[in-house]
């Protein structure tokens, strides 16, 4: 495995490097170059160069998508290999690497087959003209991405961008570089040219701040916390950078009284715990109508306890370690929060190990949750549920709608007019209705309000590495 930075398609060496370690067994992982302000600015040149070569510039768009579609089938023959490293990096079970890698491969097809149908338009403006549109790239894209989908949210933005005719220079999680570091390696491996893609693991405050601070870098697409975001909104007005936000999310599970209540509580439990609770679109709200409150709390709190940690690479493990022993600290600390507030602790709420080693922490659930709380108002990024209780529709609209955040929401009802109704109310980029946490690359995806702004995945993506040319001829 190649843990130098890729810079031009050249492995190299850093200055400083740093170890990873594996957080379901505390064992080291591998050591890993750190980029610094001057790796940054080497990776941008090559990127800038790249954009500017004949051999990337004029490359036919159907030839761009076929080195696409050649990565994604590289990424397919290495599967097995990028989800062991996934978990051993991120602690995440296998099971769930597996389906994060399979949808960074669907991914990478799905914008191999735009890149060769972004058209632009005929325009019948007045007077004696011919004017159309051209869809252009909007060149260097710096792409920052966290650690819960290493991966994965990795492909939702170079895809894209490459498939426009971008070139990249991604900065992974610090925490989570090794699957980056693995896709960049598979795009020399396709035939990308030098500098298509760079891939330049280092901490956010250095080589992250770098990249966005960089003259050279034309757009920031990132996903991460808010208080970032908000940091690289106020950096990038310096050299007016295009930025794309996928920020953080507190969002509203909702279980009306006519729901199928078994869907519904398998929904709540998938909605929090898949991923540890790192997931930004995670239930971590759910709001439950008063007449079936204590049937689904009930059911809820039986299987929170049923789903015990285990070791990440057991088939029968639904709960991995979370990422680091820092977010296990931050996720406990939420947890004595909740309880000094007065939520009521119904499940869980403990660190564990596997093995006397390893960053687990117990599946909770809080009862008995209020707007203000700490659980109930902040993103907690770990396997935590707060439970409210709402009388009516209205009033259930009102406590989603409740937030900073707008990303997702999930809505439980057998009555199809609610369900629109509801949909529509609900201030969030993603509505599911009867199921949650269901992705894929046609569909895109993105927040409202502090949940930021732009979309991931679909044809919308591709507006976010795009320009938009309009070219008038005299008659």
């Amino acid at each position: 495995m190649k843990t130098d930075l890729l810079i031009g398609n050249e492995w190299r060496a850093a200055a400083k490097r740093y170890c990873l370690t594996n957080p379901a067994t505390e064992e080291p992982l591998a050591e890993v170059a750190e980029a610094g302000e001057a790796e940054i600015d080497a990776a941008v040149r090559a990127a800038r160069a790249c954009l500017e070569s004949k051999q990337w510039r004029e490359l036919p768009a159907r030839k761009r998508g076929a080195l696409l579609y050649r990565l994604a089938d590289l990424l397919e023959q290495r599967s097995k290999d990028l989800a062991d490293v996934e978990t051993k990096n991120n602690g995440k079970p296998l099971f769930e690497s597996k389906i994060d890698v399979a949808m960074a491969i669907e991914t990478f097809r799905y914008y191999a087959g735009w890149a060769d149908k972004l058209t632009g338009d005929t325009l019948p403006v007045n007077g004696n003209f011919f004017t159309y549109t051209l869809r252009e790239p909007v060149g260097v894209v710096g792409a920052i991405v966290p650690w819960n989908f290493p991966l994965n949210l990795a492909s939702w933005k170079v895809a894209p961008a490459l498939a426009a005719g971008c070139t990249v220079v991604l900065k992974p999680a610090h925490e989570t570089p090794l699957t980056a570091l693995m896709l960049g390696e598979l795009a020399v491996e396709a035939g990308f040219p030098a500098g298509a893609l760079n891939v330049v693991p280092g901490p956010g405050a250095v080589a992250g701040a770098a990249l966005v601070r960089h003259p050279g870098v034309d757009k920031i697409a990132f996903t991460g916390s808010t208080e970032v975001g908000q940091w690289i909104m106020r950096e990038a007005a310096a050299t007016v950078k295009r930025v794309t936000l996928e920020l953080g999310g507190k969002s509203p599970n909702i279980i009306f009284a006519d729901a199928d209540l078994s869907a519904a509580v398998r929904g709540a439990q998938t909605g929090i715990f898949y991923g540890k609770g790192e997931v930004c679109a995670a239930g971590s709200r759910l709001l439950v109508e008063r007449a079936v409150h204590d049937q689904i709390v009930e059911q809820l709190a039986e299987r929170a306890k049923k789903l015990t940690p285990g070791d990440p690479f057991d088939k029968n493990t639904r709960l991995g370690a979370v990422v680091s022993k820092r977010q296990q600290e931050t996720v406990l600390s939420y947890i004595a929060a909740g309880q000094k507030e007065g939520a009521r602790l119904i499940a869980g709420g403990k660190p564990a190990t596997v093995n006397g080693k390893g960053y687990y922490v117990e599946a909770t659930v809080f009862d008995a949750a209020q707007p203000g709380m700490k659980i109930v108002d902040e993103e907690i990024f770990g396997p935590v549920l707060a439970v409210l209780t709402f009388d009516d529709e209205e009033e259930g609209i009102r406590l989603a709608n409740r937030s900073l955040y707008g990303l997702a929401a999930g809505i439980w009802t057998k009555d199809v007019q609610k369900a629109h109704r509801v949909a529509r109310a609900i201030k969030a980029g993603t509505v599911w209705v009867n199921t949650y946490n269901f992705y894929d690359p046609a569909a895109p995806f993105g927040g409202y309000k502090f949940s930021g702004f732009g979309r991931d995945l679909g044809r919308e993506a591709l507006d976010n590495y795009t320009e938009t040319k309009t070219v008038w001829i005299g008659l």
